[in-house]
């Protein structure tokens, strides 16, 4: 059990509560039960001050039913359970003090003027509710219309204003309305545009899926789409949009119109279509460039099953004589002629002429029969250059040499295509030029491989692949040895051991044959120094000779003179004990300055020695003014002598040579021997020293050190 209330104040809050309990579940309020109790307690308080007053006054009971429906107690039901607490408990919590009967009255009147207060603040609240909702459903009216004024007239605005063309048309593509813009675009009047339906406007170049679109806009099952879209105008001009377009829908939603915002692109496409012909032809010529054509290659060559391609990779003979001699302007006026020319040969279905860059040009031709197709036209082609070409006054003959590449689709790339034809095309010129080549694939790899190995020669030196391997010098007389000859060997990471004819002539065309042959010096100069100390000289006298070869590269560096002494002071090692060797072919025709360094070289006491003698077709009273001291005759004129009897022709020129050299205070080595009837053969004809397999295969310095210690013990 509860205890009762202990004074008036706890009274009047436990029927403030009761009350609260009872009529809070029917109250449209946001408080919670608690705050709806405190909103209750002042209105208790006023009952319980009515209820004991002096003098009735019913107005505080019509007071308290119409701050009922202040608080939101507007459900009936709030106010039957209100009169049913208060005639409960009001008495009760409230009434204790005074006369229980008349209490009772009192609260009975008290419950009909709560009744009445309550109805009346309801009627007057209903009122002006309805009185609200009226004066809003006017205002909306207003507001609509006046809405619905502005957006009309803001949309004729922007309609009869647009810089693009609007146009509306319902359903089923009756054009009902045009703005000007879209009229100026189209170049007539309104009712010319407006007279035709929307399904009239097609163009060949329409996108597939373009009218289908228009099917799902109108059908209702989408709301728009945008598109690239051409038109033809009256005139029968092309008029080309962005085109953009909406579908309308009634209050309900159902679809009534179709409206289209159409930009006009034609200048812009116009730009742009030459933008991209600038950016895919040769602006000196105007045949296709570099970019459009490995777009047509790429194609050609990943054509489907049963194409083939055929490739034509020109390139003219001697144009850089006629830029050089005649100017840039003359050759600019040469290379325009020749594209005309060849534009002339390419002129079947799928044959294409482009101009590569420089006076590099490729035709393409495509189809099933490109085997045949790809030789004719080359043969077009040369047979089009053979007229001179008239510049300036003057009659220029113009040559080419040409690569083909023809095969099926599918198998290559354009890359490599490209690739194989440059090379196919090097190798007609290497060949004389004024020819055309067919790719063959042996010869595509040589020629990469040759390009891989150029660029892997820098870095070969870097990281010390490359070795050095001596074959003896050998006295023909007594058969001692008198020196090696230095050779310098690869070795390649993937190809193994490279001998010198591999990579020299790649590192005199790249120019690394200058540090390289600087290394083969220091090496062989250090060697040559090491095998003084280990056993001194040969047994006639005098040091172990160490020969090193120099290329023409080499002749020409300022550094040479200066190298080769730093060199040799470095190392101990006195210039007599080095011999430098230089092919015949190097100094055929040499001027004083190329002989200059070679004389000072001589001067020092450095050996000079005309390697591969015989093969250079120089003029021999020649050798009177070059600062050599060696000869070194070729193998070819050997060869004859390895076997018996030997090649009486053979044994003719070498004694002329020796007996030549010989009068001339020459020494006279020979290459290549490689028998022993050879060697005696070529002693006998008064040769000084010999070189070959007989004596030794090129190898380690330590095989030069076994043999000198053999001719060292007899």
């Amino acid at each position: 059990m509860t205890a009762e209330p202990d004074g008036p104040q706890d009274r009047l809050r436990r029927f403030a509560t009761i009350w609260s309990r009872a009529v809070y579940q029917v109250t449209s309020t946001s408080l919670t039960r608690v705050e709806f109790e405190e909103q209750l307690l002042p209105l208790a308080g006023r009952l319980s001050k009515a209820l004991r007053a002096r003098t009735f006054d019913a107005e505080e009971g019509r007071a308290v039913g119409a701050a009922l429906v202040a608080a939101h107690c507007t459900d009936p039901e709030s106010l039957s359970r209100s009169l049913d607490c208060v005639d409960a408990y009001l008495v009760l919590y409230c009434g204790e003090d005074g006369p229980q009967e008349d209490l009772r009255a009192r609260s009975s009147r008290l419950q009909h003027a709560m009744a009445a207060g309550y109805a009346g603040a309801l009627r007057d609240r209903t009122l002006a509710e309805q009185e609200a909702i009226a004066w809003a459903a006017q205002s909306a009216r207003s507001a609509v219309a006046e809405a619905l004024h502005d957006s009309e007239a803001r949309f004729r605005a922007v309609f009869e204003g647009a810089a693009i063309g609007i146009g509306i048309a319902d359903l089923d593509g009756n054009i009902l309305q045009i703005n000007g813009a879209l009229q100026r675009m189209f170049g007539g009047s309104e009712q010319t545009v407006r007279g035709r339906r929307v399904t009239d406007w097609t163009h060949p170049d329409d996108a597939p899926q373009v009218w289908k679109l228009y099917e799902e806009l109108v059908s209702g099952e989408r709301e728009h789409y945008h598109v690239e879209k051409a038109f033809y105008r009256p005139d029968g001009t092309v008029l080309w949009t962005n085109l953009t377009v909406s579908l309308l829908r009634d209050a309900d939603g159902r679809p009534q119109y179709q409206l289209a915002l159409m930009e006009d692109t034609t200048e812009r496409r116009l730009l742009n279509l030459r933008l991209r012909y600038e950016a895919t032809h040769d602006a000196l010529t105007g045949l296709p460039n570099r970019t459009l054509f490995f777009e047509r290659l790429e194609k050609a060559v990943t054509a489907g099953e049963g194409q083939r391609f055929g490739l034509c990779y020109l390139d003219l003979d001697g144009f850089k004589t006629i830029n050089d001699s005649l100017g840039h302007a003359a050759g600019d006026r040469l290379l325009v002629e020749v594209a005309d020319r060849l534009q002339s040969c390419a002129t079947a279905p799928g044959e294409m002429v482009a101009r590569l860059g420089g006076d590099e040009f490729v035709a393409l031709t495509t189809g099933p029969d490109t085997e045949a197709e790809v030789d004719e036209l080359a043969a077009r082609i040369m047979h089009a250059l053979i007229a001179p070409v008239s510049v300036d006054g003057r009659e220029l003959t113009v040559r080419g040499s040409i690569g083909i590449v023809e095969g099926p689709a599918g198998e290559r790339g354009p890359a490599e295509v490209l690739r194989s034809a440059d090379i196919t095309m090097y190798r007609a010129k290497s060949a004389g030029g004024n020819r055309f080549e067919l790719a063959d694939p042996e010869a595509d790899l040589k020629a990469i491989t040759r390009h891989g190995l150029t660029t892997a020669l820098p870095a070969a030196l870097d990281r010390g692949e490359f070795f050095i391997e001596y074959q003896p010098l050998v006295h023909l007389g007594d058969g001692s040895v008198r020196g090696a000859e230095a050779l310098v060997r690869w070795l390649h990471p993937q190809h193994g051991v490279l001998g010198p004819d591999r990579f020299i002539p790649l590192a005199e065309h790249t120019g690394l044959i200058v540090p390289l042959g600087r290394w083969v010096l220091e090496e062989s100069v250090r060697q040559a120094r090491d095998w003084q100390e280990q056993y001194g000289g040969h047994p006639a006298g005098g040091p172990l000779r160490i020969n090193v070869n120099l290329s023409p590269c080499q002749l020409t560096h300022p550094g040479l003179v200066q190298d080769t002494v730093d060199i040799l002071e470095r190392a101990g090692l006195e210039p007599e004990a080095l011999c430098l060797e230089v092919t015949e072919s190097a100094l055929i025709g040499a001027d004083d300055d190329l002989l200059k360094p070679l004389r000072r070289l001589a001067e020092m006491g450095v050996d000079i020695a005309l390697d591969d003698f015989g093969t250079g077709y120089s003029n021999l009273a020649n050798l009177r003014r070059l600062p050599v001291s060696i000869l070194k005759l070729d193998r070819s004129f050997t060869q004859g002598m390895q076997q018996f009897p030997a090649d009486p022709v053979d044994l003719k020129i070498v004694e002329g040579i020796v007996s030549l050299a010989h009068s001339l205070d020459l020494t006279v080595t020979v290459e290549g021997v490689e028998t022993g009837a050879q060697a005696e053969q070529l002693r006998i004809l008064g040769c000084d020293t010999a070189q070959g397999w007989y004596y030794a295969r090129p190898g380690p310095p330590e095989r030069l050190h076994d043999l000198a210690l053999v001719d060292a013990t007899g």
